[in-house]
Order: structure tokens, then sequence, then C-alpha cells
């Protein structure tokens, strides 16, 4: 027998219900989709913050985020918290994004309790510089480990993190630009669990508006 593309479509809208009724969305756990739209708004918005207590003094170029919550800083609070409210996320995104390889999520996990570790060890602590590396190493790769959204798109998110990554390498030599460096690494390390919940959001929402063709 032929099946009917209608039975397709009820079986989407079946696992769709189901998928409502348990707090999940298509590919992610809810609550792990609320993490990743917070993680950018605590490190943009906390380095933000901090920058103006700091006064004229502090350059956003120049000088890094760990500078904004280290030792002397005016109201190292507002970053400390900053970074660990991000970590925290990436330990919840990691959690509860279902459709991402366990080696990614591991990974995510592991970049999320380095950046917990980094606000816990402000500088000049002498495990801060060792917790930020492996947070930054860690959230580079994530991606290509998970397979999510797509191996390629995933692939490419770890290439650019990785070149972005080698910028900062670059302004660990030349001090004048040691800032601006390390923000674009850390904004898009931030940034792509969003970018990787959205487009599972979207390509399940395709998917299930697709008709089932008869086979």
């Amino acid at each position: 027998m032929v099946p009917m593309p209608e039975a397709g479509i009820a079986a989407q809208h079946v696992a769709t219900a189901r998928s409502r009724g348990s707090g999940r969305l298509p590919g992610v756990r809810r609550w792990a989709a609320v993490s990743a739209a917070l993680a950018p708004v605590s490190l943009i918005g906390g380095w933000t913050l901090a920058a103006v207590r700091q006064g004229p003094g502090y350059d956003p170029v120049r000088d890094t985020i760990s500078a904004l919550a280290a030792d002397g800083a005016t109201d190292r609070w507002i970053m400390t918290v900053a970074l660990g409210l991000l970590g925290v996320c990436h330990l919840v995104t990691a959690a509860g994004l279902d459709d991402a390889r366990v080696p990614g999520r591991v990974l995510l996990a592991l970049g999320g309790a380095a950046t917990v570790a980094v606000a816990a060890l402000p500088q000049p602590a002498a495990g801060h510089v060792p917790a930020a590396a492996v947070a930054f190493v860690a959230l580079a790769l994530w991606p290509v480990a998970s397979g999510t959204p797509g191996r390629r798109r995933a692939a490419l998110a770890t290439l650019v993190l990785l070149v972005l990554l080698a910028g900062l390498g670059v302004g660990l030599r030349h001090g004048d630009v040691l800032g601006l460096t390390e923000r674009l690494l850390a904004g898009a390390e931030a940034l792509w669990p969003l970018v990787a919940v959205l487009t599972l959001r979207r390509g399940h929402g395709l998917g299930a508006r697709m008709p089932s063709r008869p086979r």
C-alpha cells in the first residue's frame, strides 16, 4: 500500500504536540533556549556596564574583559556576576541541547564550567589564565564536535571561532588591540549557542510544514 501524505503530516503534528506538552522545542529544551538567549546578553551587557563604571582610564580596545573583574577594579562585582551567569548559561544550554552530539555538549559544558572558574579566580589569581584558555578553546571547538545545527554549519562556525582565537593570540603579542580581539572572540562564542538553537527551531518548523511525499 502507498501511505497517504496526510498520515505523515498527522504524525508530525502528534510529535509537535508531544514536544509542547513536555516543555520541549524540537531538538532543544525550552529552558535551554532561554539560557542560550541570556548568554550574550549577560556578557555584552556586563562588559558594557562595567566599562562605564571604570571611567575614562579604561580602554575597551586595549584592556581585557577580565580587567573589569580584577582585584582593584571599580564595581568588579558587575563583570564577576556577568561571567558567572555566562558560564551557567552554557552549562544549562549543554544539558538541554538534545539534537547535539554528546562530545559537543561536553565541550560546551566544559567551556561553561571554565568560564565560572574565570569569574571565581579574578586577576591576578594563578588559575585565571589557564581557566580562560580552557574556556576559549572548548567554546571554539564545541560546534564541530556537536554537529549542530548541521555538520557544515558547525564546521564553519568552529573555523570562524578558531580564526578569532588566533586573532586573540595576535592581540596578546600586540597589546594595543588585546581588548578588541578578546571581545570579538568572547562575543562570537557567547552568540553561537543561540544561533544553533534558533536554526534548529527554524529547521524543525520548516520540516513540520513540508508535506510528506507518497512512497
